[in-house]
């Protein structure tokens, strides 16, 4: 690790006016896993996420005077190479980076996602000859490692042999085939590094938005490297990173929207932020849980908080409380800590809620009864309903679809956003109600008005 207490990694690569790919990508690679990014700017690119309309190269001085200086003040503990451009431009890297001893990872990047070559025909021979012999690592996709060892890929056996083939054929230290560009319900990286193979498993994520895909994939390597891992080890790391990414990846523009590294940290910060969020609601309705009390329907409450848009994709993404809330006389227990992905139930109104206005991202379920109705009705709060009687077929037969379903059908009605939605059951299933708010905070402000004035109706009435 550098002198400095934090690992410095740079990136040798080119600069993406759209921001998907090449060093922007990995310099966000670099900050979402705590690693200080620096970086020598190969070319500029007028590039968005579905063409290239401008390559402008860099002189190859200024190249190698951008990682002399760097290393010179802060040193280097491991870089990488991204788009080089031109014969030149990996000359005088190849040539600068021999002076050094820190790890490097060499991305072959040759064409982009848009189809645009991006490492000229004569600059090839020069990354093979001069480069690919300094590299702990090659990166290459299968179409890359095609013509780098010579051989036709189609499935992970012709992979295994190309990675050794590409090893044998430059001197790198060790070469990894990705698997992105293979087919099946898996994408497979294999590693053959000191005579061995590793094979690296993540489920294929169907998305079209993967610009940036190897550079956020070869940038977490360089810099779990960085971090002093040893190399199968920061392969492994840097596979979850990049299968998150892809996971939250980002639609934008019209073609390849780019893969996210930053949901690597953003997204258990925003988890935190709301288990946080969530806890400082449960104390409060425990503080006035005489009211809350009066809410508590026979299949409990449970509270949920959702990661923000577009972050919030599955159930996972909600914070809710395990066991749920109970009732006890006039008092309600809390049953479990605040956990991601505690309440399908919960999670799914949130979640259908979110897709259509993505601020309210908190609810809780309560009973439904005319207290509630008149209590509702009573403040001025903004409600709606769905009858599931109106519920088609197809999403009675889908597991889980009932919710998502009437949380959209009453939206639909209200024709904007609303504060309590009504479900008014069905044979078997209990009549019920959410209440709906931007965070748990509100939410629970919004229970605990509805149980005052629910306690004072029952006062009025007696």
């Amino acid at each position: 690790m550098s002198r400095w207490g934090i690992p410095v990694a740079m990136t040798i690569a080119g600069i993406d006016s759209g921001g998907g790919a090449g060093a922007n990508a990995d310099l966000k690679t670099f900050a979402a896993l705590g690693v200080h990014g620096t970086v020598a700017v190969t070319s500029v690119t007028a590039q968005n996420t579905y063409s290239v309309t401008g390559i402008y190269d860099m002189s190859p001085e200024a190249v190698a005077r951008q990682i002399e200086t760097v290393y010179e003040d802060m040193g280097i503990d491991a870089a990488k190479t991204g788009m080089l451009s031109n014969r030149d431009i990996v000359h005088a890297v190849a040539t600068e980076l021999k002076k050094y001893d820190f790890p490097l990872v060499v991305d072959p990047v040759m064409v982009a996602k848009s189809g645009a070559q991006l490492l000229r025909d004569d600059a090839i021979d020069v990354l093979v000859k001069e480069l690919l012999p300094r590299a702990t690592l090659v990166t290459p996709n299968s179409p890359e490692a095609e013509r780098l060892s010579g051989m036709t890929i189609r499935g992970l056996e012709d992979a295994r042999r190309a990675a050794k083939a590409i090893v044998d054929s430059t001197g790198a230290a060790a070469a990894l085939v990705k698997g992105g560009h293979l087919g099946g319900s898996e994408s497979v990286d294999v590693l053959y590094y000191n005579g061995s193979y590793w094979e690296f498993r993540a489920p294929r994520i169907n998305t079209e938005d993967t610009h940036g895909t190897g550079d956020v994939l070869s940038a977490a390597i360089t810099a779990f490297l960085a971090k002093g891992f040893q190399l199968p080890d920061a392969v492994r790391a840097a596979k979850d990173v990049i299968t998150e990414s892809i996971r939250y990846s980002l639609r934008l523009g019209k073609g390849h929207g780019p893969v996210n590294p930053s949901a690597w940290s953003y997204v258990p910060a925003m988890k935190y932020n709301a288990i946080q969020d969530l806890r400082a609601a449960i104390d409060m309705l425990k503080q006035q849980e005489y009211y809350v009390s009066v809410l508590v329907p026979e299949i409990s409450i449970n509270v949920g908080e959702a990661v923000e848009y577009p972050y919030a994709r599955g159930v996972d993404d909600v914070i809710a409380v395990p066991g749920r809330i109970t009732r006890y006389g006039d008092r309600i227990m809390v049953h479990g800590d605040p956990t991601p992905g505690a309440s399908s139930h919960v999670a799914r109104a949130i979640l259908a809620y979110m897709s259509k206005y993505p601020e309210y991202r908190a609810a809780a379920n309560i009973a439904l009864n005319d207290y509630i109705r008149k209590a509702v009705e009573s403040l001025g709060l903004r409600w709606s309903y769905y009858d599931r009687s109106e519920e088609p077929e197809n999403v009675k037969e889908m597991e889980g679809g009932s919710i998502p379903w009437g949380i959209r059908r009453a939206l639909e009605k209200a024709n904007g956003p609303v504060d309590v939605i009504y479900d008014t059951g069905d044979f078997g299933k209990e009549p019920g109600s959410f209440v709906f708010g931007r965070n748990a905070m509100e939410v629970a402000s919004r229970m605990i008005e509805i149980g005052r004035k629910i306690r004072e109706l029952m006062k009025q009435e007696k």
